[in-house]
């Protein structure tokens, strides 16, 4: 083989291997942004699925604090018309206790 067609073998086989390396780069490049659209992608839906159980618990709790709420004021409700019943079956007793005392002290003048 003459020298000039190794030469141009040559050539060609090292133009050849500059394009494969070249080819070989441009996919590892497109791999790459492959890769960092696919991270942001999971870090995006991370960060909506965090967001979503947060406002969950958030809402949960808002219930569970509503509810503790209700069971207070119902509470004191009770014991509020418990309080009433009692001082309403003494008024009357009160009264005569209240006159008693009064008739003591107009005798205790005269």
């Amino acid at each position: 083989m003459p020298q000039t067609q190794v030469l141009e073998r040559i050539k060609d086989a090292e133009r050849e291997a500059d394009e494969i390396v070249e080819q070989a780069r441009e996919e590892a490049e497109e791999r790459v942004e492959e890769a960092r659209a696919e991270a942001d992608e999971i870090r995006e839906t991370a960060r909506e699925e965090a967001q979503t159980a947060a406002e969950q618990r958030l809402a949960e709790a808002s219930e569970e604090v509503e509810a503790e709420r209700e069971r207070i004021l119902e509470e004191g409700r009770e014991e509020r018309e418990q309080l009433t019943a009692a001082a309403e079956e003494r008024t009357e007793e009160v009264v005569e206790h209240v006159v008693e005392l009064f008739e003591e002290a107009v005798h205790a003048q005269t």
